[in-house]
């Protein structure tokens, strides 16, 4: 049975950050904390986490022109190909949304900002990017300027820096943002997000889906994935990781049912199945917005929103009231979980 082994104070307090694990260091680019400056321009910042010390450090400004760094922003993504860490979206209150590409090379730590061409998507947050081989997949997010929700999926080739929009085939999974996108194998996992009955359109009419939507990313084509036993309820801004062929989701929030998760899942592709796991040892408060990132065979949750239980009314980052009895507070302290020796199935890979 898996544990939560580490407790961890002291470290950024944030929501709506981007991570990527690169061996035993964590990189953690930006996000939200209540009471810092977001209205005026300034670089990203990023904190690195030492998994063997335990440690956080900051890293100083960076001197390379302006134009190679990130402006600080939340509800962006970050991938890693080759050592080489991919920033796109998110955004801030002064700018709004982006669409540029930055680059971050964990060897070097220095930025970059490469050309690229073809069909750039436009600026947007809260969307999704995971990764096959070279080649970097975003889906859905909430796009500023058509001000609705996405369900399109762009990649981008960073051999030769070129954007596509994928023409994709299949029923497509709903607008949405704040859900989760995971690669397993050939296939990329999409579960939760908040969506409207409206359709793409935002009309707080909220839509939490807790059905499994599964996107080949060699036939370019939209599935539907069985499932054998009930699902966890539909939530957003939750944690979502794949180990050893399988997927695991942590937390979130569903606003319909005003209600934070504190709840490990585990969805079997091969089976359909789903199972909620049992993890021994002191458990994380109930939270959204947080990020979790696989080290090894330890899987490091940081940051994020939780309630603190006091009677007063705060909005969150984009100024919707998030809950009627409490104060949403962010979070720092990390938590590790070990999952070695908990597998029992690997996903069937499809022969080339």
């Amino acid at each position: 049975m898996p544990r939560w082994t580490v407790h961890l104070e002291g470290g950024p307090r944030r929501v709506n950050h981007a991570a990527v694990a690169v061996g035993h260091r964590l990189f953690s680019f930006g996000g939200y904390c209540s009471g810092e400056d977001y209205e005026s321009l300034r670089q990203i910042d990023v904190h690195i986490f030492n998994a063997v010390s335990l440690r956080w450090r900051k890293l100083p400004p960076a001197t390379c022109s302006p134009s190679k760094v990130p402006y600080m922003r939340y509800g962006h993504t970050a991938v890693l190909i080759d050592d080489v860490v991919y920033i796109w979206g998110g955004r801030n209150d002064a700018e709004g949304a982006c669409n540029v590409l930055y680059t971050f090379h964990t060897a070097t730590q220095q930025w970059g900002s490469p050309s690229v061409s073809g069909q750039i998507p436009g600026a947007r947050d809260g969307h999704s990017a995971c990764v096959l081989e070279k080649t970097m997949y975003i889906f859905g997010g909430y796009e500023q300027l058509a001000d609705c929700f996405s369900n399109d999926i762009h990649k981008l080739d960073t051999k030769f820096m070129c954007w596509s929009l994928v023409k994709t085939k299949g029923f497509p999974a709903r607008w949405r943002d704040f859900h989760s996108a995971t690669v397993i194998g050939r296939w990329m996992f999409v579960f939760g997000g908040r969506a409207d009955r409206s359709g793409p359109f935002h009309s707080n009419n909220e839509v939490y889906c807790n059905r499994i939507r599964v996107f080949d990313l060699l036939s370019e084509s939209w599935l539907d994935s069985p499932q054998t036993t009930a699902p966890p309820e539909g939530r957003r801004s939750h944690s979502a990781f794949a180990y050893r062929g399988e997927l695991y989701i942590f937390g979130g929030y569903n606003a319909r049912l005003n209600r934070h998760f504190q709840d490990l899942w585990k969805y079997t592709p091969e089976l359909g199945r789903w199972i909620r796991v049992e993890v021994m040892g002191k458990a994380p408060c109930a939270r959204r917005r947080q990020c979790c990132c696989v080290v090894g065979d330890k899987i490091l949750l940081f940051g994020g929103t939780s309630l603190s239980g006091t009677q007063e009314l705060v909005s969150d980052p984009y100024g919707i009231q998030v809950g009627d009895r409490f104060r949403l507070k962010e979070r720092s302290p990390s938590d590790v979980i070990e999952l070695k020796k908990f597998v029992t199935s690997r996903i069937r890979k499809e022969k080339s």
